[in-house]
């Protein structure tokens, strides 16, 4: 059974593009054990559903608007993640709520869940996050190792 880091948003879209940016910097910058899938899903939503199957468990990465104050970390687990996307932000976000509904039907839904959030500033469209996002990303990406090594993940950096 695998381990799936889900990273989820419009890289177009401002903050949005802080779970596809953070699954970049870790796949340049980390070597994983095998078993671990690093993915940028972009705003997939339902279309991610093959890639649950046979992981067991899942860690998402994602600007959340959890109404805090933009760079603010969020680290929810099990049933707090689906909560944490009823005040959509964007509408992937939509997309992985119904994915994890339907996961659950299928019996695709991962044992254990956790959700790496960051409280976004803009989702205008622009490129570049803004500084209180891209401040937050490299405590994100401890917090994840720290959860990867939990579950017993090896890994190192890159070369």
């Amino acid at each position: 059974m695998g381990i799936l880091v889900l990273g989820l948003g419009n890289l177009l879209m401002s903050d949005d593009a802080f779970g596809g940016r953070l699954i970049e910097h870790l796949q340049q910058a980390y070597v994983f054990d095998e078993g671990v899938t690093l993915l940028d899903g972009g705003t997939l939503g339902l279309d991610l559903l093959p890639r649950l199957e046979g992981i067991a468990r899942l860690l998402l990465v994602d600007a959340v608007d959890m109404r805090a104050k933009p760079g603010t970390i969020f680290r929810l687990e099990g049933e707090e993640v689906p909560r944490a996307f009823a005040s959509k932000l964007s509408v992937h976000q939509m997309g992985l709520k119904d994915l994890l509904a339907v996961a659950e039907l299928h019996g695709y839904l991962p044992g254990e869940i956790l959700l790496w959030g960051v409280q976004p500033q803009s989702i205008e469209m622009r490129l570049e996050m803004t500084a209180p996002v891209r401040e937050a990303l490299p405590q994100v990406v401890t917090g994840i190792l720290e959860d990867l090594r939990r579950w017993g993940v090896g890994w190192r950096k890159a070369a």
